[in-house]
């Protein structure tokens, strides 16, 4: 039988370029949501980042979310603060609003990200901007560690979870809560290979299934689709 091109799933929007390089490499990607976000635009979030605004404090992102949310608030207007990121995308979004100075360390996971923060300055308190559902690894490392932690919720996460019955030889999961929307109504056969963007996402995917769990390097959407060119550049096909 002549070998089948590759079939992936992205639970997370790709652009026509990334779509386009991976066709050209014998990769297929379907593309299929399963979070919704959006930011919190009510009065009273406003009213807490204006509040935020005027503070010189120590300020972490987990998420481009959060970035995105809060900066449109801010409208142009630069705070004082020592930032702490996750790396990559966030905080490329980071140094784009407010500087690369800002940024006083990044973390690869919220964990690491929460002990960079004790490691370098342990302050007494800090902001945190997270989503609805943010994970508990970074404020309970920081509570535990007697830092005040003010969390400011800025935008929300919805499932939006689908039925997938088309096979697929493999999966990218982009973030914990797309994967437990993901699983809400999949299983996944035996052979199907899933890769994580860092190793929370993995720990949500192993949840879940046995299957074979490859983690990103370097986080990204480009970085997630070359690992799975280099993984099936092998010849790994499912016969048609």
């Amino acid at each position: 039988m002549p070998d089948k091109r590759i079939q992936l799933l992205s639970t997370r929007p790709m652009t026509a370029a990334q779509l386009d390089n991976a066709r050209k490499k014998g990769i297929d990607i379907t593309v299929q949501s399963f979070i919704e976000t959006s930011a919190l635009q009510d009065v009273a979030v406003q009213q807490e980042i204006e509040w935020a605004s005027v503070q010189e404090t120590v300020v972490v992102f987990t998420s481009m979310n959060a970035v995105v949310a809060v900066t449109d608030m801010l409208d142009g207007h630069v705070p004082s603060w020592r930032i702490y990121c996750m790396g990559y995308a966030t905080q490329k979004l980071v140094t784009e609003y407010f500087g690369e100075a800002s940024i006083a360390g990044t973390g690869a996971s919220a964990l690491e990200l929460a002990e960079t923060i004790i490691e370098e300055e342990e302050p007494d308190e800090l902001i945190f901007f997270c989503g609805n559902i943010r994970r508990e690894e970074l404020p309970a490392k920081l509570s535990k560690q007697g830092i005040t932690v003010h969390e400011i919720c800025v935008y929300e996460t919805l499932a939006t979870p689908h039925k997938t019955d088309k096979p697929f030889d493999g999966i990218l999961f982009f973030s914990p809560s797309a994967a437990e929307s993901f699983f809400s109504n999949n299983t996944v056969p035996p052979e199907t290979v899933l890769f994580a963007i860092g190793q929370t996402t993995r720990d949500t995917v192993a949840r879940f299934t046995n299957n074979k769990i490859l983690v990103s390097k370097e986080p990204g959407k480009d970085e997630m689709v070359e690992q799975a060119v280099r993984y099936f550049s092998g010849g790994v096909r499912r016969e048609s």
